[in-house]
């Protein structure tokens, strides 16, 4: 797994690093279509932040791990480039958006009347306001605390075996009974997983299909 000494630090120097939330560790941001999920297919401006210590073996996004390889950015730039386009949906992803304090960011998007979409693993302690909770917890760094789950508007299990689909079940448990309940395959043995997937909602349908559309049509 990546060292990454700006997120394995305790949250006290991280806050002090980052002035509290007024900077954070920007990897990317673009403007797309959401590819995955219960809003796949709406536009939105993606913030990917830097730093992961989850470390997902099959992981699309690995260049984000080390966020030290991503100077601090003010969040008030990473909006103003935001309100260039026209959507005001934002989606916050990673590498792992929890890892750092979010209120400012959160309170600042607000106040330029966007709607806030979160993708996290529920790895780290609950910070920011949002109208959107896509949770996709894993095995290998389960979520921080049961908060997360409360609040998952949308929980979305990776299936990369059918050992998964246990891990999946076990996750459903936790959610409130409105949260949308999704399985995805991993992307490099989509081909294998997937028609397990699709028996498996059909006889669980208290399930569906999430697909990563973006990469079928060769978008962000």
């Amino acid at each position: 797994m990546v060292s990454n000494s700006l997120i394995l630090a305790d949250r006290d120097n991280i806050k002090e690093k980052l002035k509290g939330g007024l900077l954070l560790p920007l990897v990317e941001s673009f403007y797309t279509i959401q590819g995955e999920g219960k809003n796949m297919g709406k536009p939105a401006f993606f913030i990917r932040l830097g730093g992961c210590d989850v470390g997902c073996s099959w992981c699309d996004s690995k260049e984000s791990w080390n966020a030290n390889l991503f100077p601090p950015v003010a969040v008030e730039d990473i909006i103003q480039e935001a309100i260039k386009y026209k959507a005001k949906s934002i989606v916050l992803t990673g590498g792992e958006p929890l890892n750092y304090p979010l209120d400012i960011f959160c309170n600042l998007l607000k106040k330029n009347n966007f709607e806030i979409f979160l993708e996290t693993s529920g790895s780290h302690e609950f910070s920011g306001h949002f109208d959107w909770i896509c949770l996709s917890p894993k095995k290998n760094k389960k979520p921080f605390s049961n908060l997360i789950y409360n609040l998952a508007d949308e929980l979305k299990v990776i299936i990369e075996n059918e050992d998964d689909f246990l891990w999946a079940e076990a996750n459903r448990d936790k959610v409130k009974r409105d949260c949308y309940l999704f399985l995805q395959p991993e992307w490099s043995r989509r081909d294998i997983i997937l028609p397990k997937i699709i028996d498996y909602i059909k006889e669980n349908p208290v399930w569906s299909l999430s697909l990563q559309a973006h990469k079928y049509i060769n978008i962000p």
